[in-house]
């Protein structure tokens, strides 16, 4: 693979396990040329990121980072200031909800469990942005991910859609606000993928179905389909893509008969 992003600082946000969105596109942007930057949410997940960073780098940058602490986030970036005086690239792949919130009815979310998923899934995006923009020297990209249920109802996502609207709305704030940094903002929407995260969202196997059903390419996606989308988000080619939602999803969302 020709190493479009030699020279580039990446930070990524959200790698959990090796089946995870955020790690597919880990690879991708290590494998283009790109530093990788790790953070971890909490100590039960140090190793298993630790030993994924080390596949890809010797000399590997992890550190941990609870996106809801502000203290945390500004821990972090000092920690990344110490390797390094800029980034190029960031990855936000970060979403929450209390189980019992995707379960039900949406009617029935509490107000702590929709602070939650705002706090985690939305506004840990405006904070950590806040923190990368002094270091985006040169430009970039900030990406990160979203779902055809902030525009949709899906049965079960409940307050998670409206997370994702929120956070797609927050793409074209950040775009608007970076703009002159020449810092693009984008999201990827994409389709129902089999990850440890997407196996809570009760009927997700229907929605996997449904997607072979009517999509117009007959099934949703793949990690790797995802992580070429944000390889191409990452380099020069999308320069002047910012404040958009690229759907990856097989054309699911162009349907109108469903």
């Amino acid at each position: 693979m020709t190493k479009i992003l030699g020279g580039k600082t990446a930070v990524v946000f959200g790698v959990a396990n090796k089946r995870s969105i955020a790690w597919a596109i880990t690879e991708r942007l290590a494998e283009a040329g790109a530093k990788v930057a790790l953070s971890y949410q909490s100590q039960r997940l140090e190793q298993n990121v630790l030993e994924l960073a080390s596949m890809i780098d010797e000399d590997p940058w992890v550190a941990p980072c609870d996106v809801t602490s502000d203290d945390q986030i500004r821990s972090f970036f000092h920690y990344l200031r110490s390797k390094t005086s800029r980034i190029d690239i960031l990855l936000h792949s970060i979403a929450y909800a209390p189980r019992e919130a995707l379960d039900g009815s949406f009617l029935d979310t509490t107000r702590d469990a929709f602070q939650v998923a705002m706090d985690v899934s939305v506004y840990s995006l405006v904070a950590i942005a806040r923190e990368a923009a002094p270091m985006f020297v040169e430009g970039g990209s900030i990406i990160t991910m979203s779902f055809y249920g902030a525009q949709k109802v899906f049965p079960h996502y409940n307050v998670m859609g409206v997370a994702k609207a929120a956070l797609e709305a927050t793409v074209r704030y950040l775009a608007y606000d970076l703009g002159p940094k020449r810092v693009r903002v984008n999201a990827i929407s994409a389709g129902p993928v089999n990850t440890l995260a997407a196996r809570g969202i009760s009927g997700f196997t229907e929605m996997l179905n449904r997607y072979a059903e009517l999509a117009p390419m007959g099934r949703s996606c793949n990690q790797d389909e995802i992580a070429q989308t944000a390889l191409f988000l990452a380099s020069g080619g999308a320069s002047a893509i910012t404040g958009q939602t690229i759907f990856v999803d097989g054309g699911y969302e162009i349907m109108g008969m469903r």
